[in-house]
């Protein structure tokens, strides 16, 4: 028995890397998995099926049930159709784990207007508009007198949380779905569904081409590979399964074997006038407030 026995699950971005984990290891936990992927090259271009049919065939291989969907999570009407696979293949849909992406790296003062929209779309948009279609199918149901224990995992980085220099875009995409999965836990607990996000450390074609030291694998059969991106999947197919029903609105750092609980912006220090403050005042107001904070973490890269 595993722990997500009968649970229909969407995986994008699913046939490399981090996503292709997650397909795998939702499979073996008993899930049904919907593998999404476009094929696309690091940086969002060209495509093939070969990848999610690969995993697809893999799962089929170990006794699971899977099926392929190649549509693009950022388009509209992919995202519905995407949804409807899952529908029309196995009934139901009960976890939606947003994973797809790609690069496009620039300095600030480099990044052209396309690559800057390229990235906020596939990031940004295609991690929302999957979740309205999915979120709009749990709502009909619960409405409808179906109990709902429906599950959206997201994707943020460390670099939408610390920030990244030469990763603008990729850094306010990825800061961007950690809040959006705050929104989505709040206004999705009473339809049943949990919403909660990770920032996963892994090597990828994203990570090894940028962090080619950090991300190498061991010299050693025998070690502990750190930085394998199946090394993120045990987590996720846990929060898409029923036990998670009590975590929501998290985001969740994870690196080889390591979880941690990331801690986002809260209220700090504050100091009220009571009054309109003047120009002239604001700084010695502002040298107490930054004595009593505690220091940010720094940005990658810096």
């Amino acid at each position: 028995m595993g722990i997500c026995d009968d649970r229909v699950v969407i995986v994008t971005g699913a046939g490399r890397g981090i996503g292709r984990g997650h397909a795998l290891e939702f499979a073996r936990a008993g899930a049904k998995v919907v593998v999404n992927d476009l094929g696309a090259e690091i940086d969002g271009t060209g495509g093939s099926p070969g990848p999610a049919g690969e995993v697809v065939d893999a799962i089929r291989a170990m006794g699971g049930e899977a099926v392929v969907n190649g549509d693009d999570v950022a388009d509209w009407e992919g995202a519905q159709r995407l949804i409807r696979t899952a529908l029309d293949a196995f009934g139901t849909l009960d976890v939606l784990v947003n994973n797809a992406g790609f690069l496009r790296d620039r300095m600030v003062v480099t990044t052209s207007e396309e690559e800057w929209d390229a990235v906020i779309r596939v990031h940004l948009k295609g991690h929302f508009a999957p979740t309205r279609f999915a979120a709009a199918y749990w709502r009909e149901q619960q409405k409808s007198g179906v109990a709902v224990d429906g599950r959206v995992i997201n994707t943020s980085s460390g670099a939408g949380l610390m920030g990244s220099v030469g990763q603008g875009a990729y850094s306010a995409a990825k800061a961007g779905i950690a809040g959006l999965t705050m929104v989505e836990a709040a206004e999705l607990a009473r339809y049943g569904v949990t919403a909660n996000a990770i920032a996963p450390a892994a090597r990828t074609r994203m990570t090894e081409a940028v962090f080619a030291d950090t991300m190498a694998a061991p010299e050693t059969a025998a070690a502990f590979d750190v930085m394998a991106p199946e090394n993120i999947a045990p987590l996720v197919v846990w929060l898409g399964s029923s036990e998670s029903a009590r975590v929501t609105g998290r985001v969740f750092e994870v690196e080889g074997g390591v979880i941690s609980m990331a801690d986002g912006w809260s209220h700090g220090p504050r100091e009220d006038k009571g009054a309109r403050w003047e120009p002239a005042e604001i700084g010695p107001v502002v040298a107490r407030l930054l004595a009593d904070a505690p220091a940010p973490t720094p940005v990658y890269g810096t």
